[in-house]
């Protein structure tokens, strides 16, 4: 596939700053370019649910709204580019109760769900292949709006909507920058982003759906005639939120209240709200497990979040940065190669990340050691840095030892080499630590304070 810029683009990126944006056209080209190993997919089973025909016939009106020029009425919900259940529920979610909230309206809304995932990665996340069967939404997701179905680039796109809605995330992607911030839902860190959204709700509960659903059942409650609610996307709410509060083991008391309203409109009513919440979480858990079958390549991007960070260096304004999160130890991923090698594992991980154009990726590994009758969580950091996308060997080697260093010397992490890091290639380098709750939320700023720093 050949990446083309027109001729306009080429004169201007004699500038340093054009040239950025060109390197960030080309970052965002390359994600979208398709996985030609993928097998065909099997014919579709249509959906029987409401929700379902709701969610394909708004994709379609979506499309003729762009092929005839209306993107400007649309409005874009989106989560995270990780996509989880809570993520992508809480898309679906906002996104049904901006368009029927405001049906009977003089200013209808016309809003979508796109799940910032490839149609193709959905499944990585099996609990995601469940709990939509569960909802009877179509087999291959053809009802949902997926990032490599946008017939736009985003960054285009971005100037045209109406505006986006951000949930389970503090900050759009760089690539939707242009686009103005409507709402955002979050139970994160604040980090400042869209300041006039409205609503804007930042709480620490343990679903970010628990947000969206609160909010929805306030403005409907509040309507003059509450429209209709699907069952299945009730039962959707409370697998998301099952699944992230460990079936409202770890709940707050928002999480549980908000549970027993979706509960109570739901064809589960009758039910016990702790006892249909558990069965949830082990069904939904059961499922989250069982990638055994995956590769390392699905590994990686199964749960893969990157985007453009700036950095103080004058020539290279900004790196593409990007996390993966995968529960095998590097031990174990080498085993689940095709040579069951070292080197291996990295060539499989320097393909991946030449598809998606990142300079820098950093998988975040987790795993269960037993000593005795007591099993211990351990957690590795793998960093590599490339220097054939936006840097040259020079600067890569030195970016390579700005991260090394903040790693290294971060007292709370207390990194120690990982126990083969003699066979490591160039810029790559993997450590274990202790520190059990050192997930991507902690790792991340440290490494983007870094990059940040660079120069």
């Amino acid at each position: 596939m050949q990446l083309l810029l027109p001729l306009t683009a080429v004169v201007l990126a004699t500038t340093s700053t054009f040239a950025q944006v060109i390197q960030d056209q080309l970052h965002d080209q390359m994600k979208l370019i398709p996985d030609t190993t993928t097998s065909s997919p099997p014919p579709i089973k249509t959906g029987v649910g409401h929700f379902s025909e709701w969610s394909r016939e708004n994709k379609r009106q979506f499309l003729i709204d762009w092929q005839q020029g209306r993107s400007s009425e649309w409005t874009l919900v989106q989560g995270n580019e990780g996509g989880d259940l809570d993520s992508m529920t809480a898309a679906l979610t906002w996104a049904y109760h901006l368009q029927h909230s405001t049906q009977n309206t003089p200013n209808p809304i016309k809003a979508i769900a796109l799940l910032q995932t490839p149609t193709d990665a959905l499944d990585l996340r099996p609990e995601n292949k469940v709990a939509l069967h569960n909802s009877q939404m179509r087999s291959g997701h053809s009802d949902l709006l997926t990032i490599n179905e946008l017939p736009e680039d985003p960054q285009t796109l971005a100037r045209d909507i109406k505006g986006i809605v951000i949930v389970d995330h503090a900050v759009p992607l760089r690539k939707w920058s242009n686009a103005p911030i409507l709402s955002i839902f979050d139970h994160h860190k604040d980090q400042g982003a869209g300041p006039d959204a409205k609503p804007r709700i930042f709480e620490a509960v343990a679903s970010c759906t628990t947000l969206v659903a609160r909010q929805m059942l306030d403005e409907l409650e509040a309507l003059p005639e509450e429209y209709h609610l699907p069952h299945e996307l009730l039962e959707l709410i409370l697998g998301a939120i099952s699944i992230d509060s460990s079936g409202l083991r770890d709940a707050t008391e928002e999480d549980r209240k908000v549970a027993q309203r979706v509960l109570e409109r739901s064809n589960w009513r009758k039910s016990k709200l702790d006892k249909k919440m558990e069965d949830l979480d082990d069904e939904l858990g059961k499922a989250k497990k069982d990638i055994d079958g995956l590769g390392v390549r699905d590994l990686l991007r199964r749960d893969w979040k990157g985007d453009l960070v700036n950095t103080s260096s004058q020539d290279t304004r900004a790196v593409s940065l990007g996390f993966s999160s995968i529960p095998y130890s590097l031990d174990e991923q080498i085993e689940k190669t095709g040579f069951k090698e070292l080197f291996d594992w990295f060539a499989v991980e320097a393909a991946w990340t030449a598809q998606v154009g990142a300079d820098i990726s950093v998988a975040l590994n987790k795993y269960k050691t037993k000593e005795g009758k007591k099993k211990q969580k351990v957690r590795e950091i793998v960093l590599c840095v490339r220097s054939d996308v936006r840097i040259d060997e020079d600067k890569a080697d030195g970016l390579f030892q700005t991260i090394k260093t903040a790693i290294e010397n971060d007292e709370s992490l207390n990194a120690k080499p990982w126990h083969r890091v003699d066979e490591l290639g160039k810029r790559q380098m993997a450590w274990t630590h202790d520190l059990e709750d050192a997930g991507r939320k902690v790792i991340r700023p440290i490494i983007e304070a870094a990059v940040a720093a660079w120069t």
